[in-house]
């Protein structure tokens, strides 16, 4: 830090802020600490009396608090978003696609644990839209150690730490079961339900059928729709215990792959997951998102889903539009947070549940 004049001051770095005083009008900062001095703004510091300041000098193995939040921003950026100018040390980045936000969590504490800057981010694995605030990124100090923030890149590597996964476009097929609704003794409700989920997330609604209980029509069913081309098949009712309910039988009988039958979210315990694997598919295909793609989500919703503002199928649906193959691990982890209030008022997803 060093003392000049302020006509001398052009391109210099203020190393605290300007503050403007009228009385009965204003009293606020004119020029922010970390302020770069231009030409303009030498009649404008005159007139509040500063002929000197204090200026950043620039010195060897240091780096001002805006090329430190340069760095910040170099680690954390992924695709489909947009950053704002540093300032004051400050960088927010913000989404320029709808999707599914991803967040290497290691790496956010990592950098957080290192001190002398800060990341804080909205949660990951729920949606964002073109326009959320994703993460602000704050150097404390004016000036970091040179040192420091190569050890953030070491850390942080080749991959960002928060990346967006756009939604596909996707199309799904319903299979409503149940003996009341397939003879038709009562209405189906939870069809129309189920299909105003899957527009929020722009899933194209196929359309639907009714099943009897009877796991062999349902499995048939789930495979019509899959020949027809759908990308997902929602199953609904019959995931209970009772012994007219073989839902998940038929779903077993129509996957390749069973993730899970229950999970640590209420509403939404007797929730089910499976996955078929699409024909066609090439063989020599490495890349674990495009094998995703590949796979045909089965879904078995309980009767929650029905009549709950928000359950599971909130939590999981995102994620499977954006591309995500969820493995057990994925639904473990949902016990804290995974009690939804059934709050008067739903503010979902700004709450607690899931998260």
């Amino acid at each position: 830090m060093k003392l000049i004049r302020t006509e001398d001051a052009v391109g210099s770095v203020l190393c605290h802020d300007i503050t403007q005083i009228i009385p009965g009008v204003v009293k606020d900062a004119v020029f922010r600490k970390g302020h770069v001095v231009t030409e303009e703004d030498i009649p404008v510091l005159l007139s509040v009396g500063k002929e000197h300041l204090y200026v950043w000098e620039k010195q060897e193995g240091m780096l001002h608090e805006n090329d430190a939040a340069e760095v910040l921003r170099q680690v954390c950026q992924g695709e489909y978003m947009k950053a704002s100018e540093a300032k004051e040390g400050k960088i927010e980045l913000t989404a320029e696609e709808d999707g599914l936000l991803k967040i290497d969590r290691d790496k956010l504490n990592a950098v957080n644990a290192m001190g002398q800057m800060v990341l804080a981010s909205r949660h990951g694995d729920f949606p964002v839209k073109k326009g959320d605030k994703i993460v602000g990124m704050r150097v404390v100090p004016l000036v970091i150690e040179e040192e420091k923030m190569n050890r953030v890149k070491e850390i942080c590597g080749d991959e960002p730490v928060f990346r967006i996964l756009p939604f596909r476009k996707m199309k799904a097929g319903i299979v409503a079961t149940g003996s009341e609704v397939y003879h038709g003794r009562i209405e189906d409700k939870f069809t129309p339900v189920v299909k105003e989920k899957l527009e929020e997330c722009g899933v194209e609604v196929m359309g639907y059928v009714l099943c009897d209980d009877d796991a062999e029509m349902t499995t048939g069913a789930i495979a019509d729709w899959i020949d027809k081309g759908a990308d997902m098949v929602v199953c609904t009712g019959g995931m209970s215990v009772d012994p007219d309910d073989r839902t998940p039988l038929a779903i077993r009988n129509a996957a390749d792959e069973v993730v899970t039958y229950g999970a640590p979210v209420l509403p939404g315990a007797m929730f089910m997951l499976a996955y078929k694997k699409r024909e066609n598919i090439d063989a020599d295909t490495k890349d674990t998102e495009a094998e995703s793609k590949a796979d045909i989500p089965i879904i078995g919703l309980p009767g929650c889903v029905m009549y709950s503002k928000r359950t599971i199928f909130d939590l999981v649906l995102p994620r499977i539009v954006a591309g995500e193959h969820l493995s057990g691990d994925d639904f473990s982890v949902l016990g804290e947070g995974g009690l939804c209030l059934n709050c008067n008022v739903c503010t979902y997803p700004n709450c607690g549940f899931g998260k």
